[in-house]
Parts: C-alpha cells; structure tokens; sequence
C-alpha cells in the first residue's frame, strides 16, 4: 500500500495552496497599486519623487509581509513601471527629464526587492522555528508513549506510527536477528506489508553495523562508511528503500528500514527529524531486548527455585533408606560378608552426596546457620588433615606455616570453614598425579587467612576458570577415575561466602592448580 505523498508549495505559512489563489492574491496587490497611482497621479506636481517612491514602498512592503516574496517582488516591478510612467516627466513615457530620478528609481526598485527578501527570510524563520517546535513537543509527546506502554514492543510501534505518518514515505519496518541468524520483524508501520530487501542483506547490515539502499532502478548497495545519514537521507537522487542500522552504545541491535516505491525525497528539515526518531528506535528496541532478558532471568530463577526444591526434597527423603541400607550393611560385614563391605562402602559414598545436596540446598535457601568464633589457623589446618587422611594420597599433603610464635587466627565459624577446606583438599588429591605431592601453605594480610591449596594436576582452561564452582561442573575428562558429582567447588565457595571470605582460582606457572581460601583475620588487641 502506497500512501500518498504530501505536496510541498511555495507560498509562505500555509497561506494559498494553489494558483488560483495565487492569481487572486496578484490581482489584489496589483489593484492596490493601480489605486495607490491613481491617487498619486492626482496630486503628482505638488509631491516630492521621494514621498512618491515612499507611498509605493509602503504597498510593496505590505505585499511581501502578507504574502510572500514571490508577490512581494512582483508588485515591487509593477510599482516602478506604474511610478516611471505616469508620476514622472515626461509622463506617460518610460523616459526621464531628471538623471537623478533614475537614481530614486533604482534605490526604489533595489529597496522593495531588499524589503521582499528580508520578509521572506524572517518568515521562512519562523515556519522553521514552528516546525521545529512541532517536533519537539511531538518527540516529547512520544518520548512519553514510549515509556509509559506497558510492551517495549509497543514502544516500537508507536514511534513507526509517527515515522509514517510526519515523513513521506511509503512503509517503516524494525528488523532484529534471532539466535539462528534470520532476520525477524519486530513491528511495521500500519498498512506496511513485505520488505525491499533479501534475509542476507537484512543480516548482513545488522551484523556490520552499515547502511544498505536500494536504488530506483532495483539496485542494492552499501552507503559509504562514515557518510552521515542526513546526507543520504536528503540525497539528491532518492533512494527507493534504505536499512539504517540502529545503535546503542556502538553496538547494532537491529535496523529500520525506510521504503516508498515513488523515492525517499526528505529535504534537510525532514531527514533531520528521522535523524533523531532512528535514535528513539534504537532505544525502543534496546528495551525489547532488555524486556526479553529479564524474562530469561525471571524463568531461569523460576526454574533454579524448583531445581533447588526439589533437591531439598530428594535429600531429605533419601537419608531414611539410606541409614537402613547402612545398618543392614554394617551387620552383613560384621557376618563377613564381602558383599556387604561393597554395599556399606558405596552407601556411604552416597551418603556423602545426599549430604553435598542438602547443604547446598540450605545455602541457597539462606537456611545455612553461621556462627563465627575465634579459632586458631593451626587448628583447623590440622582437623583438616585428619579428615583426609583417609583418601588417595592424603598422607603426601605438604604443610608451610608462616614463622612466628604466636599462631595466627581467625573469625570463622570452624565447621564450616573445615568443611571448605576439605573438600579443596579432596579435589586436589583427585587431580594430583600418584607420587606427586599437595601443597597446602597458609598466608597472611592485614585483614585475611589464606588457605592455598596446591596441585599438580592438568589445570583448568580459562573459559572454564569460573564455571568450576558452578553446581555439577565437573571439567573435561582427565585419565583419573572422579570422586563426587561436582558439588566440593560449589559448596566450598559457598561456605566461604557465608562467613564472610571467598574462593578464588589460579593457575600454577609450573603447572597445576592454586585454590585460595580466604577467612577473616583476628588479632588480639594490643595492651596499651
């Protein structure tokens, strides 16, 4: 559907829009000076030639401030053929007796065009200064419709209305790709159908940020980099249809396409105008994709709400049987049954899981009960020892205390402190090449106990250097047989956290793994 295209005419503030008209007006002025002669002529040997070219000016003053320097300028010649011919001698001849009347004639003639020019100039001011007024309290007005519709998407619409129906153009689009790389039509101006452009040049000016024009004759092509868009916009040839890439904050979020079959003809004040209305796009569609991600996040902390439900659940539900299938265990052993060895062994190893779940359930929950005290570093180095002393290599762990006397210490809660640590500690071991050592080294700041965890195993990728306290992230595939499922990372960042301290990953230049944990640091006070 083509909307029909606004005309633009030459008279000034609106006045006449058409010839007829136009010769109405002519003939008025041209009336006043044939009356302004007539009056003149009667009284011609006793006025002055200037009181005579001054009465002239007077109408063609009015004439310019009334209508326009088209009619202004016209009146301004017929005044000086009507001033030449029957105000001065010799009358009715376009001659002169006095040389210095051909200086009042010109000065006359010169002075009405000046006076035309400067009244069409200020005029022309102040239909721009209107025009520019209307924009404003428009661009205001949709400012204000933007932000209070409830879609962000209705914000798009509303801005394309606008575009269609202030600017000559034919249909208005907003384009965005989707994650598979197809274009997808955000919204279109009403009665707008289809698009002038293929899917891939639609992709390609999104994904290179550049303007793609059709020209009159089907053509497509890409505007030069760094031409501005009121240069192309109010091109000289129009373009039949353009792709104006939208951005915010250099980043192209989708494109605006323009299109009239007839040619996108915007003068400087138009294309000005869709200047600024394509930056209000670009913001609207910003908001389209902000709307879209806060939905993303809201389902996928739905959908971590009930991950973490329903493994409180499972958990919880999961400790009776298992302390069943340990007793019954524990009596086949003690019968000596190898069989019951296995499944008292495994059921552990499960216990151990289900406790992993639970935990992490409670401090997602913020149900995990914290209660820091003083303890000494050394303490809780040692009960951390004793716990893995048990597992594969736990006895290769090598200790380096700082020097001094007096046994640094903390403001932790040491249960959960030493459950952080072993669990650093076990995953050290299972990345740890047999015969290899663990380095476990204590360090102190002002404010910090850091508890260094030392390995010698591959390493972790750095795209991966985060995602390893994730819950469940387990790595990419070593030669090692794995112990747990993933949740001694998680859970140790966590119980860090909880007390005021944190986790951290490094890797080793020789090779290896550096974990430090971090506690809060106490000092007894000083006695004055």
């Amino acid at each position: 559907m083509t909307i029909p295209r606004p005309h633009r005419h030459a008279v000034i503030l609106g006045r006449g829009t058409g010839r007829p008209h136009l010769a109405r007006v002519l003939a008025l002025w041209l009336f006043a000076v044939a009356l302004t002669t007539l009056v003149l002529a009667r009284y011609r040997e006793g006025l002055h030639e200037g009181l005579k070219a001054l009465a002239y000016l007077l109408v063609v003053l009015g004439a310019s401030a009334r209508n326009g320097r088209l009619v202004g300028l016209t009146v301004a010649v017929a005044s000086f053929f009507a001033f030449t011919f029957f105000l001065l001698p010799p009358y009715y001849t376009l001659s002169l007796e006095e040389p210095v009347n051909w200086w009042i004639l010109a000065a006359f003639l010169v002075t009405g065009a000046i006076a035309a020019e400067l009244f069409h100039r200020a005029q022309r001011a102040v239909v721009i200064a209107e025009q520019r007024a209307r924009e404003m309290d428009r661009l205001a007005a949709l400012g204000a419709e933007s932000l209070s519709v409830a879609r962000a998407a209705d914000a798009v619409a509303a801005i394309l209305r606008v575009i269609h129906s202030e600017l000559p153009i034919g249909s208005a689009g907003v384009f965005v790709l989707e994650p598979d790389g197809q274009p997808r039509v955000v919204s279109r101006a009403p009665g707008a159908e289809g698009t002038s452009f293929e899917p891939e040049l639609v992709r390609y000016a999104i994904e290179e940020g550049r303007t793609v024009m059709v020209e009159r004759e089907g053509t497509s092509s890409v505007a030069p980099a760094g031409l501005d868009l009121l240069s192309l916009l109010a091109a000289r040839e129009p373009h039949r249809a353009m792709l104006l890439p939208l951005k915010v904050r250099d980043r192209t979020l989708g494109v605006l396409e323009l299109a009239d079959p007839g040619g996108l003809a915007l003068d400087r004040a138009q294309a000005a105008f869709a200047d600024t209305l394509t930056n209000y796009v670009a913001l609207a569609v910003e908001r389209v994709r902000l709307e879209a991600e806060a939905e993303s996040v809201v389902a996928l902390r739905e959908a971590d709400r009930l991950k973490d439900a329903l493994l409180a659940s499972v958990s919880h539900d999961l400790r009776t049987p298992l302390t069943s299938i340990r007793a019954t265990a524990a009596e086949m052993r003690a019968q000596g049954s190898e069989q019951g060895a296995i499944i008292e062994e495994e059921a552990e190893r499960l216990n151990r899981f289900v406790t992993d779940l639970l935990d992490l359930s409670r401090i997602r929950a913020g149900a995990l009960p914290v209660a820091p005290e003083i303890n000494a570093a050394d303490d809780l180095i040692g009960a951390a020892l004793l716990e893995v002393r048990g597992l594969p290599g736990g006895d290769q762990i090598d200790v380096h205390l700082p020097p001094g006397e007096v046994a640094p210490a903390g403001k932790f809660d040491f249960v959960l402190a030493l459950r952080a640590l072993v669990n650093l500690l076990d995953n050290a071991l299972g990345h740890t090449p047999a015969g290899a050592n663990v380095t476990l080294e204590l360090l102190l700041t002002p404010d910090r106990l850091l508890l260094e965890v030392r390995d010698r195993g591959p390493g972790v990728p750095p795209e991966d250097r985060e995602r390893i306290f994730e819950p469940f992230f387990r790595g990419r595939a070593n030669d090692r047989p794995r112990r747990g499922a993933g949740l001694g990372l998680a859970i140790a960042r966590s119980l860090a956290q909880a007390q005021g301290g944190g986790l951290t990953y490094r890797s080793r230049t020789d090779g290896g793994s550096v974990f430090s944990l971090s506690l809060p640091r106490w000092e007894a006070p000083r006695s004055s």
